[in-house]
């Protein structure tokens, strides 16, 4: 019996959902939402503020006393400073 036709049609299938799976997996990684949610504040602040007021500061790494941190948004303005912090975690957050 010649089983080429099934492996051919097999192969045809895993070609395109492996990558897929791969894919998707890697998008329900903490990191890549992460990086996704801190991307969207990024453009969504690029579109929506005045460039005219506000003064947008991205991956603000400032010295400690016990080594450095690091911040993801800072908006400075008239109207105050805004620090902004994209987390993908459930819970408190200290």
């Amino acid at each position: 019996m010649d089983y080429s036709p099934i492996v051919a049609q097999v192969w045809g299938m895993l070609t395109w959902f492996i990558p897929a799976a791969l894919l998707i997996g890697l998008l329900k990684s903490p990191w890549a939402k992460g990086q996704i949610g801190e991307l969207l504040v990024r453009l969504f602040a690029h579109w929506q503020l005045d460039k005219q007021i506000y003064r947008r500061l991205h991956n603000v790494t400032l010295n400690t006393p016990d080594g450095t941190t690091q911040i993801d948004h800072v908006f400075l303005s008239p109207y105050g400073i805004f620090v902004l912090e994209t987390k993908n975690m459930s819970g408190w957050i200290f």
